[in-house]
């Protein structure tokens, strides 16, 4: 059964879902629409064109749908959407899109912001994300499934990490992430594979060595980057992983990419 706490303040227009308890001194917008079963502790603000999935669970003090931080955005009626059974804890904010970013911030299932952190406009973010506190993304970027970002790192607008990702805590990323990769420093560079992250996703030891040797031919064989990834094209072949890494990079061909530390942070 849905409760709404008689201090809430619901706009005519908004969409509660059923099971879904909205608590003290809340503020949902007349474009929200909320889903089943969620629970919005109390003092949260959901604002502009909204969507929250089903079993959510909302601390205090956050605010959704906010306006982009983008000079160029002029009220249009661009859009917020966040997947089901994410836990968004105090502080988190996450800004709706711009026209020229495609109108959509976007967040996948089974998400854990810790406090404060937050999503810019125009953000695709994938599913079992963890950010921790006060994890920050830029405007326009993209982050894979099952990333974890540490607790006071932030992410430049337009960059791209890839699924798997760690990102260290204090971390300036200012270069695409290849997937599985783990980066470090205060401006982040590569430091290796999330090697504990790939174990919790059933590789077997014989695909980590794999794997382990196509991203020492790739970042610390012999000859310039450029030679390197050309040379280890034909190790798509040899392991999904390689693959995606490889797709990864082709992508984002005019992006620049984070490297290991002797190869400079960024290519």
């Amino acid at each position: 059964m849905t409760r709404i706490d008689p201090t809430a303040r619901v706009e005519d227009g908004a969409v509660i879902g059923d099971g879904t308890v909205i608590g003290p001194y809340c503020i949902i917008g007349s474009n929200a629409v909320i889903g089943e079963n969620c629970q919005l502790i109390s003092h949260v603000q959901v604002m502009g064109h909204t969507t929250v999935g089903t079993g959510c669970v909302i601390s205090p003090f956050v605010a959704l749908g906010g306006a982009p931080q983008d000079l160029s955005y002029k009220g249009e009626p661009t859009r917020l959407e966040i997947g089901s059974g994410c836990t968004l804890r105090e502080g988190v904010t996450m800004n709706i899109g711009t026209v020229k970013g495609g109108g959509l911030t976007k967040v996948g299932n089974r998400g854990f912001f810790m406090n404060n952190s937050h999503v810019g406009h125009d953000c695709l973010v994938g599913n079992d994300v963890i950010f921790a506190t006060s994890a920050t993304l830029g405007g326009h970027c993209e982050i894979g499934d099952f990333v974890y970002i540490g607790g006071l790192s932030a992410v430049h607008q337009f960059t791209r990490v890839g699924p798997q990702v760690m990102v260290g805590g204090v971390c300036g990323v200012r270069g695409d992430v290849i997937p599985f990769g783990l980066v470090n420093g205060q401006y982040a560079v590569l430091e290796g594979l999330n090697i504990i992250g790939m174990k919790r996703r059933k590789f077997t030891r014989e695909r980590l060595a794999t794997v382990r040797a196509f991203y020492q031919k790739l970042f610390h064989g012999p000859g310039i980057f450029a030679e390197r990834l050309e040379s280890v094209q034909p190790l798509a072949a040899d392991d999904p992983a390689i693959a995606q890494i490889l797709t990864f990079i082709g992508d984002g061909k005019h992006r620049p990419l984070c490297l290991p530390a002797e190869n400079g942070s960024r290519h």
